[in-house]
């Protein structure tokens, strides 16, 4: 049994366009063994560009997006105080300054949790311990 935390991308892929995730993804995610996790954080993203009508999705409205995630049998993973710490020494570079995905590295790397991300900007955290599997789509 393996542990994962899906990046916001991978979650919208997963439920809207599963054509966008690659074999290595797509085999890990039908492989019921594993365990898939959905940070709060990704959840607040997902609201707010599905408000701002940023992503398609067949969602009518925003409170749907909790129920649909949770059928998916993904769990959610609240922002604890350890993961804020790793936050705060965390390094970033100029390249990447994105506070949504700083968060989400952050408990990837806190609660040593394979990260599955299209972003290939991810990669620069692995000298941190960061564990990650790119989306190549």
């Amino acid at each position: 049994m393996a542990r994962y935390l899906l990046d916001t991308n991978i979650v919208l892929f997963s439920m809207h366009e599963p054509e966008e995730l690659d074999r290595n993804v797509w085999n890990r995610l039908r492989d019921y063994n594993n365990i898939f996790y959905v940070s709060t954080v990704s959840i607040q993203e997902i609201i707010h560009l599905h408000k701002r009508n940023k992503i398609k999705t067949n969602w009518k409205k925003a409170e749907d997006i909790l129920s649909n995630i949770e059928a998916l049998h993904f769990e959610l993973l609240p922002v604890k105080r350890e993961h804020l710490v790793t936050y705060a020494r965390l390094s970033t570079t100029e390249a990447h300054n994105d506070p949504y995905d700083h968060i989400i590295i952050s408990q990837a790397i806190t609660e040593k949790i394979t990260l599955i991300s299209s972003d290939q900007k991810f990669k620069e955290y692995a000298k941190q311990k960061l564990e990650f599997i790119f989306n190549c789509r």
